[in-house]
């Protein structure tokens, strides 16, 4: 098994990949299950041009070795793609990235098939991310520090979400705007006030330059429940996470015009944190990968550029709790999030857009 790139570099392993050999150009076979398309993985295999499907009980891993070069030594070596999925499960994992995918992967016939909204809405921008349209050349970061004023959001003995989202968002504003960057920086809000979430709306889409939105929150639930997801807005015909489909999930929002850009900005978001928030010495995570998930959060309803929602850790898990309020912790989200900005503002920007 070839050595892997570390999770926020695998955007530019499937660059080189996808570079170096074209994808053959198969006939997607398709299949109604459940009133819903369904395409078989083993044509997914063909067309992105992995190297192998194995296939073990439920367990399904596709795999490719690409040569690319080695950002540190410039010299060239092999890495890996490693794609897993299960039958029964709505969980994908690439390059150790999680993602939830919207319908379960089945299995009919002997063989396993992945929903075509998974495929195209979720796969695909990951796979292919300079085949996004619209998506590159920005220059322009529209932050979102959630909550604030009257609404501090989850509370502890340690601090509040608002005091904390706000922190964040200032390091990462400082960060980005770096002359080296060249990141122009937008802010819905740069001190302790409330704003409805229409304002930020507005706020975001009065920015009329290409850019990308980056909403910033911490979670609460139950004392157990710990760990980093990302939300993007779930595509038309897609329910929010965790809720059944209703009739408003069939209207196009605002924040489907980049159904793909959204995908992708999270992919770069959550693996860069996850990569960097471990300890140093033993690679041990602080925290733990909850995954990318969609959701029909208003902010990433209404917002008309690439956009996503980050929940940086739980306010009410005890561990958690005291790393979210240690500043090295904070320093370190916006580190990441800032090196997955450039590693998005690449990955779009590759090769022109083409139709998949």
């Amino acid at each position: 098994m070839p050595n892997r790139f570390s999770i926020p570099l695998m955007l530019a392993v499937l660059f080189a990949w996808l570079g170096a050999s074209p994808v053959a150009r198969a006939q997607w076979e398709t299949k109604q299950i459940s009133g819903r398309d369904y395409i078989s993985v083993d044509g997914m295999k063909k067309f992105y041009g992995f190297d192998s499907i194995k296939r073990t009980g439920n367990q399904l891993l596709l795999d490719k070795v690409v040569v690319v070069k080695n950002p540190r030594t410039g010299k060239p070596e092999k890495q890996g793609v490693l794609m897993k999925l299960q039958v029964g499960s709505q969980e994908c994992l690439m390059n150790g990235v999680k993602f939830v995918f919207s319908y379960k992967v089945e299995d009919q016939g002997g063989r396993a098939w992945i929903s075509r909204i998974d495929l195209t809405k979720l796969v695909d921008p990951v796979l292919r991310p300079n085949y996004i349209a619209n998506a590159g050349n920005f220059k322009t970061v529209i932050i979102d520090a959630g909550h604030g004023g009257k609404d501090p959001g989850a509370t502890n003995a340690l601090g509040t979400e608002a005091a904390y989202n706000l922190d964040i968002a200032n390091r990462l504003k400082r960060m980005l705007s770096d002359p080296k960057l060249g990141y122009k920086v937008v802010m819905t809000r740069d001190t302790d006030r409330y704003l409805t979430l229409q304002e930020r709306v507005q706020i975001a889409n009065r920015v009329n330059d290409n850019a990308i939105f980056i909403s910033i929150h911490h979670n609460s639930g139950g004392s157990a429940a710990r760990g980093l997801e990302t939300f993007t807005l779930s595509p038309i015909g897609v329910a929010h996470y965790g809720r059944g489909l209703n009739a408003s999930d069939f209207q196009m929002r605002a924040g489907n015009s980049h159904d793909s850009g959204n995908v992708a900005l999270a992919t770069a978001v959550h693996g860069s944190l996850l990569t960097l928030l471990k300890e140093p010495k033993t690679e041990k995570s602080y925290t733990l990968d909850r995954g990318i998930k969609r959701a029909r959060f208003s902010v990433l309803t209404g917002v008309k550029h690439p956009a996503i929602l980050v929940e940086c850790g739980f306010m009410t898990h005890p561990y958690e709790a005291r790393l979210i309020h240690n500043e090295a912790y904070r320093n370190t989200i916006a580190k990441g999030i800032t090196a997955a900005v450039m590693k998005y503002s690449k990955a779009v920007s590759k090769s022109p857009a083409a139709n998949p």
